[in-house]
């Protein structure tokens, strides 16, 4: 997924896919929809493992910030371009006059939202969050006027702990009962896993759009090795009769098989499509919410 634009920019030329399906996979990436239906998921991935229950405005509000926030990457970097750019940058600057006052717009709504619902306490614990990630961004698009760059956290894990955590931080403040901390703490485990997971993807997307070492097999030993420990921790979850917590972790080492597998297939996908695809693998605690939906 690539959770923000974390690469090295070079040119792409690309062939759009030439399935229906896979055309629209990709204007759901190209159009910056992929990050917020991504969070959505994990979101109420977490809030199910965990049995809470999250009123409406906090998915919305979630999606909104992730749209905003990535529409004005892709446009930053369009408008800011050093070095050829890739086809969603592209697509971005071209429909500019429409991306631009959505992203204005979905972060306005976005904002009015959390002053109408969120409770002030709840606001000045997110306010950390909210300024991590703009320091991050300040620092993507910014550089010389910020000084993030000196701690040398890679790139891409420091956008898979924001991004995972602006996922689980309002399942966290939820949990509630008298075991809270033992509730917040057998979450734990998730909260790795799919860190670890949001991290996979974006040095995945990098390495594929970098072309480093054509016949690398790293991702792939990087995606069946994740997979194989979330499943371990999947099972531990199962002996400590956590189910919820369990499922949401196999579900996890699907993305990351899923991931290993979209390695092994790149050369016959088109970059728009294995990019898309990348995210789209991300969103298997969908079958989870689908199962509890029907009753399962």
């Amino acid at each position: 997924m690539a959770i923000l634009s974390t690469l090295p920019l070079a040119h792409e030329q690309i062939a759009a896919p030439t399935t229906h399906p896979w055309r629209l996979i990709s204007l759901w990436h190209l159009t910056s929809l992929d990050a917020p239906t991504v969070a959505v998921v994990w979101m109420l991935g977490f809030a199910g493992a965990a049995r809470v229950r999250l009123p409406v405005w906090l998915p919305i509000v979630l999606a909104l910030a992730a749209w905003s926030f990535y529409i004005g990457d892709r446009l930053l970097d369009a408008h800011n371009a050093r070095t050829p750019l890739r086809e969603r940058h592209h697509f971005h600057w071209r429909h500019r006059r429409i991306f631009l006052p959505i992203a204005i717009m979905s972060a306005a709504v976005g904002l009015a939202l959390v002053f109408h619902s969120m409770p002030l306490a709840a606001r000045e614990r997110n306010s950390v969050l909210a300024a991590a990630a703009l320091a991050y961004f300040g620092s993507v698009h910014f550089p010389g006027r910020t000084s993030l760059r000196r701690f040398k956290i890679p790139k891409e894990l420091l956008v898979g702990i924001l991004f995972t955590l602006a996922c689980a931080a309002p399942v966290l403040a939820r949990i509630a009962g008298p075991e809270t901390t033992d509730r917040r703490l057998g979450l734990f485990p998730a909260l790795l896993c799919f860190t670890a997971l949001a991290w996979l993807n974006c040095h995945a997307i990098e390495s594929w759009e970098s072309a480093i070492e054509e016949g690398n097999v790293a991702i792939r030993n990087l995606g069946l090795g994740l997979a194989a420990i979330v499943l371990l921790a999947a099972g531990i979850e199962v002996g400590v009769h956590d189910l919820r917590v369990a499922a949401l972790l196999a579900a996890a080492a699907l993305s990351a098989f899923f991931l290993a597998w979209l390695d092994r297939q790149r050369s016959a996908l088109d970059a728009i499509t294995l990019r898309a695809a990348a995210d789209l693998v991300l969103l298997t605690p969908v079958l989870l919410l689908t199962a509890r939906f029907f009753g399962l």
